[in-house]
């Protein structure tokens, strides 16, 4: 015979999942879907709602028999956040426990040091949670997206050449400390990954990626519907590709990585200032190629077949159905396009399809959102 405490938490979960993943519903209603006994169902709402997960939103009349009660989840039971650690910009977002975003802020990194990179974080923290109305405290849970791969043996961050001293020992620690609520680091190429499966391109597909040319260059896997991250942590790490423009890695390429110091936002404004441009940024040359410049157009076609490139090669390993393209450069689409298509056709008979993300800078945010949402609704669950 089933444990009785056991199979009630079974019903409840159940129970709550469905309004969580469906909206609110008559114990009727729910009776049907979940195949459970009405009493039990009863049972189950009544203490879901003593614990504050679950409360009645209204009513339906108008039928022979008195008016029948409505159940949702209570979106306010716990808060969850995701946070968006990157070279040029921080972004946090507070949001509740359906995922939709109660406040959202997005500010310039002016750290010069990893310590008040973590006290600039902490800050938006508080100014967010302020704005928002409620406190940083009643945070459950929150994801924090950033460059790099944690190493769980060390706690450090590695392979996160674009935010200096982000590998230091104690630095994690410092963070999770400074910020005063439960919190796990994830790689934000893989949040935004995500974030597209949930939310974007990747939305139903159960075998995709996401490759991010920007100020870095990485690539977040979903594999048969789930996120994969290697055995150590380090799948998608694909700035350490060799790339063809080279034939020997220099110093700051090794670091870095052969690709990406091709195929980043730096590695366009070299080529850029190799060609005669005065442009400082890649968004500059973007620009400049937009407004007709033959040289930036030069410029733009040579970056699309690079990554043209690297899509071919992460096509014959994967074999994903879908690439989305984000970051900063990735997400032009509309002027990469053609150079990409055009040197995929010549490596060979892959066509992967390709397209620009969805959620744009938001990606991230997104997947850090959803991670939290699941972690936070466990946790309140089990305390109920």
């Amino acid at each position: 015979m089933g444990n009785p405490q056991l199979l009630r938490a079974m019903n409840e979960r159940l129970l709550l999942d469905q309004l969580t993943d469906h909206g609110k519903a008559s114990r009727g209603e729910l009776a049907k879907i979940t195949g459970l006994s009405k009493p039990t169902v009863s049972a189950a709402l009544a203490d879901l709602e003593s614990a504050g997960l679950v409360r009645m939103v209204g009513s339906v009349s108008g039928r022979p028999g008195p008016s029948t009660a409505l159940y949702d989840m209570n979106v306010r039971a716990g808060l969850v956040a995701g946070v968006d650690i990157g070279r040029d910009w921080i972004r946090l977002a507070i949001a509740d426990l359906r995922g939709d975003f109660i406040g959202r802020r997005d500010v310039r990194n002016l750290a010069k040091s990893s310590a008040e990179l973590v006290g600039a974080v902490h800050e938006l923290a508080e100014q967010v949670a302020s704005e928002s109305g409620v406190a940083w405290t009643q945070i459950s849970y929150a994801v924090i997206g950033s460059p790099g791969v944690l190493d769980p043996a060390t706690g450090r961050l590695g392979l996160a050449p674009n935010l200096p001293g982000w590998d230091r020992v104690g630095l994690v620690e410092q963070l999770h400390t400074t910020l005063g609520v439960e919190s796990v680091i994830e790689n934000d190429i893989n949040l935004a990954a995500v974030g597209e499966s949930v939310l974007g391109a990747g939305r139903g597909l159960r075998n995709f990626v996401l490759v991010s040319v920007g100020t870095g260059v990485g690539m977040g896997i979903v594999i048969n519907g789930e996120l994969y991250v290697g055995g150590s942590g380090a799948a998608g790490e694909v700035s350490f590709l060799p790339a063809s423009e080279q034939d020997v890695a220099s110093t700051d390429s090794r670091q870095r990585g052969m690709t990406e110091t091709a195929v980043s936002a730096g590695g366009v404004t070299e080529a850029a200032r190799r060609a005669g441009l005065t442009a400082r940024t890649a968004k500059e040359v973007f620009a400049a190629a937009e407004d007709g410049d033959p040289t930036a157009r030069a410029v733009v076609a040579a970056e699309g077949r690079r990554i043209g490139s690297l899509i071919t090669a992460v096509a014959a390993v994967l074999d994903p159905e879908l690439v989305v393209l984000g970051g900063g450069v990735g997400r032009n689409l509309d002027m990469l396009g053609g150079a990409i298509a055009e040197r995929i056709a010549e490596l060979g008979p892959l066509r992967p399809r390709v397209v620009a993300s969805e959620l744009g800078d938001g990606g991230v945010l997104h997947g850090a959102v959803a991670r939290a949402l699941g972690a936070a609704r466990d946790l309140l669950f089990d305390r109920r």
